[in-house]
């Protein structure tokens, strides 16, 4: 998506209170610092709670770099998983693999929503091309 278009919002139907694109992004990479901050018994780094992002990526590279972070995040709480901790709850009444499937399953989730808003845009997304 084009920077001056991470402002798009659907409007054709009923879509009272729906994430920009931006705020899709942010939703998604916050989620996966709180679920992997989770997994490794540590706080969310940014401050992330109840799946909401901090302010302070606004432009298109600090939210790309935010969620780059994010995923990085997850995958070190990914491969700290072993055989002494994989069964335990954690957090969520969750174990450590069942906090890392959620986020994957939340990903592919909001993925789906971004596909609908590149195509709202006249976007062809790079995995359709």
């Amino acid at each position: 998506m084009p920077e001056e278009k991470y402002g798009f919002v659907p409007t054709s139907g009923t879509f009272e209170g729906t994430r920009s694109f931006a705020e899709q992004v942010k939703h998604l990479a916050a989620t996966n610092y709180i679920l992997g901050s989770a997994a490794l018994g540590e706080k969310p780094p940014h401050g992330e709670h109840d799946e909401k992002a901090p302010d302070s990526p606004k432009s298109k590279a600090e939210i790309m770099e935010y969620l780059k972070g994010s995923f990085a995040l997850l995958h070190r709480a990914a491969v700290a998983i072993n055989k002494e901790n994989e069964v335990e709850i954690v957090k969520f009444d969750r174990t450590r693999p069942g906090l890392i499937i959620d986020a994957l399953i939340h990903c592919d989730d909001h993925y789906g929503q971004m596909v609908e808003y590149l195509r709202m845009s006249g976007i062809i997304p790079p995995a359709s091309r």
